[in-house]
């Protein structure tokens, strides 16, 4: 199982090229190769994809009903601005100007490994949606690690 994982500061070249680090680069399942999904995240970030990851999030999506409004809505958002991004042989790949001015990012970066995905923040942005008092964290930590809530998808036993 491949993990992304990490917290990286990266800065974007003249032409709104940014270099995945290494790290992110070795952890990246080797069926994705150099081709990569990239999407607007529910916060003012970007989120990248290895193919394979997209490919779960993409058939829930696309089996939802099409004839339900809420739905259509839904997905009508959810893959507005999606794009297939390739890696050059030194680990770059283009942010659209559109992704760009969604995210805030103008010249620096902060890269965010969660598991299957990498999320792409402003670096003033990521500091406003980070929890900043421990406490907090403590309890959301208690509230999703304990059985006090069911997993996502998933129903607690009676």
């Amino acid at each position: 199982m491949h993990l992304l994982s990490g917290e990286y500061e990266c800065k974007l070249d003249p032409k709104g090229r940014l270099v995945l680090p290494a790290k992110v680069k070795a952890n990246l399942p080797e069926a994705s190769g150099n081709q990569l999904v990239l999407v607007r995240g529910f916060e003012p970030c970007l989120v990248l994809y290895p193919r394979e990851s997209w490919r779960v999030i993409h058939d829930k999506v696309m089996a939802l009903d099409e004839f339900n409004e809420e739905y259509r809505q839904f997905q009508r958002n959810f893959f507005r601005g999606m794009t297939e991004v390739e890696l050059d042989n030194i680990g770059r790949f283009m942010l659209p100007r559109t992704m760009l001015r969604y995210s805030g990012i103008e010249k620096e970066a902060i890269i965010v490994g969660l598991g299957n995905r990498c999320e792409i923040w402003e670096p003033e942005k990521y500091e406003e949606y980070l929890i900043k008092d421990q406490q907090s964290f403590s309890k959301l930590a208690q509230k999703f690690l304990t059985h006090e809530t069911p997993p996502l998808g998933g129903t607690l036993a009676a």
